[in-house]
């Protein structure tokens, strides 16, 4: 009997330490008590060292994030430098409450005199990052989620070799879960050639940390403090079409020039700060843009579990909110949490028109059965659904009317909004948000539509499959 309740003593005390450490995330404490329950003590263990809360832990780190803050703030003068004057007659001067929102993010702001590029192909974005490397003539930071020993993953491993041994200094920054299998070789290689590498969580160094469920997912790469990549494209051959399940890979990744790349610039180098310990806020790495003429307006956005707000979360909802006309999103994975979900459920029944592309064939089959549960009601409610029939696509895309648009890394799913360090961009240029409505209707045409009545005749085994996944699914 003693030994009966000493176990059910600790059964309840690793409920209510759940209970108290996820307060702020119910469906995350109800995902976490199902594994609880099913795996009693193991459960307790995955949990202590996958999903404490984040913390900085060393007090050289928390200096080193303290003066790229300050930096950061400093940038924001420069930036603010531009005529503000336009701002209130862009378009999106008339959702006044998502305009105010964006104005008064901390630490983001609203950037005038940018060029922006968008590829809709991986292999025309893969040869315009080649080019901006070859001419590279002091320093080139290369941070992707997954780097791989493959064919493109191997040329520009030599390419970076060669800029190194040429003088221009590199440094490559890497997710320890995302690019868990590349090996040491290739890390010796650029290394030997003199470029610097480091990997952002490794897996050994966050099961100790019990950090493990933490990843950086930002693909940033930033030449001459000049010339910026970022999106939803990784180092890999599946990018181009290698990975035979998946076929043609559908992605969106930009170019960026002018004053927000100060900003992609300053989250590498943040995020560089944590993983080397190095602080680097020479003025060589943020140089004075001559170039005044480009006139687009955009906006990083950055959202991480050590930051106080979510960020794109909280972006994404008022985004919703304030749409009058349509919503137009594409995504891999669609695991919307609570606010998300009834927001595009009041959109769709106030009759503004909700489109959503996913992938027909997924990636991953968990994520993808949470996906497919979320659907019925929301289908009820009016949102359309395609399914991408193409290939796979990994774009991640939200544009709200005409007006605004935005583009990233960040999934709509909880992983992006809770557990992953993120970077999105605002777009406001009517010429960029065009091309990605175009790219965006032509994805459509590349899609399934999904029919009620027909996805209400899956079995009670698949729904039941669905809502396990469901319940799990803030985890994923």
């Amino acid at each position: 009997m003693v030994w009966v309740i000493i176990v059910l003593l600790l059964f309840i005390f690793q409920i209510m330490t759940i209970l108290v450490a996820e307060f702020r995330y119910p469906s995350k404490t109800v995902a976490w008590l199902v594994i609880l329950f099913i795996f009693p003590l193991i459960g307790f263990v995955m949990y202590y060292f996958m999903a404490k809360t984040y913390s900085q832990k060393r007090k050289s780190k928390r200096k080193g994030q303290r003066v790229m803050k300050e930096i950061r703030r400093d940038l924001q003068k420069i930036a603010q430098r531009s005529d503000e004057a336009d701002v209130p007659l862009h378009g999106v001067w008339k959702h006044q409450r998502l305009f105010g929102l964006l104005h008064n993010l901390p630490g983001c702001v609203i950037c005038k005199h940018n060029s922006v590029t968008t590829f809709a192909e991986t292999k025309e974005m893969f040869d315009a990052l080649k080019s901006a490397i070859e001419a590279a003539k002091d320093h080139i930071h290369f941070q992707f989620y997954t780097i791989r020993n493959d064919l493109i993953g191997t040329e520009f491993q030599q390419l970076l070799i060669r800029k190194a041994q040429e003088g221009v200094k590199v440094r490559v920054l890497y997710d320890g879960i995302g690019s868990y299998s590349l090996p040491k070789g290739y890390v010796k290689e650029l290394t030997d050639a003199g470029a610097e590498v480091h990997s952002f969580l490794d897996p050994l160094i966050a099961f100790i940390d019990k950090r493990l469920n933490y990843r950086n997912h930002r693909k940033i790469v930033v030449i001459d403090g000049t010339v910026g990549f970022f999106g939803g494209v990784n180092v890999g051959d599946e990018y181009l079409g290698g990975n035979p399940k998946l076929g043609y890979w559908r992605d969106t990744h930009f170019q960026l020039e002018g004053n927000a790349v100060y900003f992609l610039q300053n989250t590498f180098l943040t995020d560089w700060c944590f993983a080397s310990g190095a602080v680097l806020s020479d003025s060589r790495y943020y140089p004075e843009l001559l170039d005044k003429e480009n006139n687009q307006w955009v906006q990083i956005v950055t959202s991480g579990p050590d930051e106080h707000w979510d960020a794109i979360l909280e972006v994404y909802f008022a985004a919703i909110t304030t749409a009058q006309q349509r919503i137009h999103i594409a995504s891999p994975y669609f695991v919307p949490d609570a606010s998300i979900f009834m927001a595009l459920k009041m959109a769709a029944i106030s009759g503004i028109e909700v489109k959503i592309i996913f992938p027909l064939v997924p990636d991953s089959e968990l994520v993808h059965l949470a996906s497919l549960s979320y659907m019925e009601e929301l289908m009820q409610a009016g949102v359309v659904f395609y399914q991408y029939a193409k290939g796979f696509i990994h774009s991640k895309i939200l544009i709200i009317d005409d007006t605004i648009a935005f583009v990233g890394t960040a999934n709509l799913d909880m992983r992006s909004f809770f557990s992953n360090f993120e970077l999105n961009a605002v777009m406001f240029d009517n010429k960029v948000i065009g091309q990605l409505e175009a790219d965006f209707r032509q994805d459509l045409l590349d899609s399934k539509l999904m029919i009620l009545e027909e996805f209400r005749k899956r079995s009670r085994f698949e729904k039941a499959k669905e809502a396990f996944a469901r319940t799990l699914s803030p985890l994923l």
